[in-house]
């Protein structure tokens, strides 16, 4: 490949040719690299459905050893449609992230029946069993249409939001009225990716796509210029299923490029590219489609081997004894020789013995000379218990090479549903374990790839979902923060016009009225004490974030155990039974541990997957226990002669209060007046002795 073809050009403007040119070497490339790989395919695939060239009445008699082997496995590695869990990845009080998860697990629950997850499944299933891989596309659809604005379209308008143009140059606003995740089943000869030795290392993955006139130039209107001028794009097939298939369709591969980050669409065979624009998906992992369900792999490269490779030698010798066991089988028939033209056999024999009643009769001419050589009597049979022995040997040694087959595959007698009667519970038990083993691995290769397809439905929905859709898709109702926030308004608006009737009714001398419950509807207030729907839609946007907060993976894709399941039940509810009895009596004396109480059933409910559903439940009850007992105890109702007693008891207090009071305010008043006694005294004495000394002589100083 010369340098020119492989450098494109940066920027929003790629020169179609030289980009058509560089990926038409790179799908050659990599045809080349898988062309050992999918030659074998075909071969299997047309052993699988019994379409081999020479179909003559011998080549029919084959054993369908592959038929039979993937007949067994299908239900084995893959059952039922996986369900999608959404939890969250660290499960305690989050209310954002739990309304968050729950959510997307309904719209991913929807997704799935929608898109029909569980045909696309059974088809990667049985592609992974013959051919060691399978492949699943996902894509991200929404319908439009104009909204009416109520005026009136005009020519100077300019574009619209989305950057299309209504009639006469006017504006086309358009909105959102669906949306929805597509999951395309690929086939292993549709898909393609760089030549790489892990997935890690894959650059690019390519998809080719039928697509009929009408899907092709609604797609690409200025495409069918480029195929005519080409002559690309028709695939006629190599036998007549094919070519029916193909008539009037057009294949075009569909590229995403990691490396250059854009998506290609280009004609198969076409030198010149149809469409090459930025990927109309931001996911984290960049491809559209997860790491396929791969069989056997080995460390060197990504091209799997299919499992009927190790065993195609048996299968032959398998086959090849069949068709000899038929051949001998068709031998064991009467065959009777009896001597022509001499009258020895009479017409009643030999009318009972003509070849309609499956009797084959040889007449002898020479029956002297037959009968000197060992023949004896009128009548002669072909001895065929030689032939019954060969069939008999045949039939063991083929029974050895299937019983190899099953040694091979893994395939035990307990996956087949074959047992002998003499075999204990025990024994039986222990072999359905250990039966599984081989195929476990199998089983977890599907089961992952069934999450890879729901993590990335997951992200596809919380990237473009918009929030109406989620909600209704989902049956929940949140409340927008402009809805909250007015919730909120009213109900301050209406605790102060209770405050303020609380406030007249005390000026003028009246009781207060009783408070009075906020008069909103309970299905309101129940919503508005759930998170908004912005702040669930900014978690769900947030892509750093979301992988740290929610956890996306399904359930089991094998046969479940219903006896585990009700196992599983039953001991959650014992759980839940046997706790709240000990709690209840706690919580009686001491009312403190009852958070504690609350706090430990969320941990142990939360461990079990069946009491999912109840977490909510159990956490509102909770809350409300907790309040109930840190709150304080109201005084406890009293009967008529206990409040007769408590009344009386009320008024002889009051009385003794009164009684003391008075004494107080008694003794108070003859302290004072006390006092006042002891001042008047002591001024009446200061007056006295002030007299006295006015009266007595002055004795002069000098003589």
């Amino acid at each position: 490949m010369d340098d020119e073809a492989t450098t494109l050009p940066a920027g929003d403007q790629y020169d179609l040719a030289k980009v058509g040119a560089h990926w038409q070497q790179e799908l050659e490339r990599a045809q080349r690299y898988f062309k050992s790989w999918v030659d074998r395919c075909t071969k299997i695939e047309k052993i699988y459905l019994q379409q081999q060239a020479d179909q003559t009445s011998a080549a029919k008699r084959r054993f369908p050893m592959l038929w039979a082997n993937t007949s067994v496995l299908q239900p084995a590695v893959y059952a039922r449609v996986p369900q999608p869990v959404v939890e969250r990845r660290f499960k305690d009080s989050q209310p954002v992230a739990r309304m968050a998860s729950e959510l997307v697990e309904r719209n991913l629950a929807f997704t799935a029946d929608d898109a029909d997850l569980d045909s696309v499944m059974r088809a990667v299933r049985d592609d992974f069993l013959l051919c060691a891989r399978g492949t699943v596309w996902l894509r991200y659809e929404a319908d439009f249409e104009p909204i009416d604005m109520g005026v009136e379209p005009s020519d100077a308008a300019g574009g619209d939001l989305n950057g299309g143009m209504g009639q006469d140059g006017a504006a086309a606003l358009e909105q959102i009225t669906d949306e929805r995740v597509c999951m395309d089943y690929v086939h292993w000869s549709d898909f393609l990716h760089s030549p790489a030795r892990r997935w890690q290392d894959v650059t690019w993955v390519a998809r080719r796509v039928p697509m009929t006139d009408d899907e092709f130039d609604k797609r690409f209107p200025e495409g069918r210029a480029s195929l005519a001028a080409n002559g690309a794009g028709s695939n006629h097939g190599t036998n007549q299923t094919e070519r029916a298939q193909d008539e009037g369709k057009t294949y075009v591969w569909e590229i995403w490029c990691k490396t250059e980050d854009y998506t290609v669409w280009i004609a198969e065979g076409s030198p010149v590219a149809l469409e090459v624009s930025e990927p109309p998906l931001k996911l984290t992992r960049f491809f559209p489609c997860p790491r396929p369900a791969f069989g056997t792999l080995s460390t060197g490269s990504l091209i799997p081997v299919p499992d009927y490779v190790y065993y195609q030698g048996q299968c032959d010798e398998i086959d090849l004894l069949t068709k000899r066991i038929n051949k001998l089988t068709d031998q064991l028939r009467l065959k009777v020789f009896y001597p022509s033209g001499d009258g020895s056999v009479s017409p009643a024999i030999e009318k009972a013995m003509r070849p309609e009643n499956d009797t084959v009769m040889v007449p002898i001419p020479e029956w002297a000379a037959f009968t000197d050589k060992g023949g004896s009597n009128a009548i002669v049979t072909l001895p065929i218990d030689q032939v019954q022995k060969v069939i008999v040997a045949c039939i063991e040694v083929r029974k050895q090479l299937i019983e190899d087959v099953y040694q091979i595959t893994g395939i035990s007698d307990i996956v087949r549903g074959d047992t002998q009667a003499s075999e204990t519970a025990t024994a039986q038990r222990i072999k359905s374990q250990w039966g599984s083993i081989r195929i476990r691995d199998r089983q977890a290769e599907l089961a992952r790839f069934a999450r890879d397809i729901v993590a990335l439905a997951g992200e596809i929905i919380c990237d473009q979902f918009q929030p109406e859709t989620l909600m209704l898709v989902s049956g929940i109702q949140l409340p927008t923060a402009a809805q909250k926030q007015q919730f909120q308004m009213q109900l301050q608006q209406q605790q102060m016009m209770a405050q303020q009737t609380a406030a007249r009714a005390q000026q003028m001398g009246q009781p207060a009225p009783p408070p009075q419950p906020p008069q909103v509807p309970p299905e309101v207030q129940q919503m508005m004490q759930q998170p908004t729907i912005d702040e669930v839609v900014q978690l769900l946007r947030n892509d750093s974030v979301r992988g740290f907060r929610i956890d996306i993976e399904t359930d089991s894709t094998i046969e479940p155990d219903e006896d585990a399941e009700k196992q599983r039940r039953m001991e959650f509810v014992q759980m839940i039974g046997g706790f709240m009895q000990q709690a209840g009596a706690i919580a009686q004396q001491t009312p403190m541990l009852v958070p504690v109480m609350v706090e430990t059933l969320l941990f142990a409910a939360r461990g079990f997957r069946a009491g999912r559903q109840l977490e909510n439940t159990l956490e509102q009850v909770g809350a409300q226990l907790s309040q109930a007992a840190t709150a304080p105890k109201p005084p406890p109702e009293l009967t008529p002669e206990q409040m007769l007693d408590f009344k009386t008891a009320q008024v002889k207090a009051g009385a003794e209060q009164q009684k003391a009071q008075l004494g107080v305010a008694q003794a108070q008043i003859e302290h004072r007046t006390t006092v006042e006694q002891a001042r008047s005294d002591m001024a009446a004495q200061a007056m006295q002795q002030f007299q006295a000394q006015q009266q007595m002589p002055r004795v002069p100083a000098y003589q």
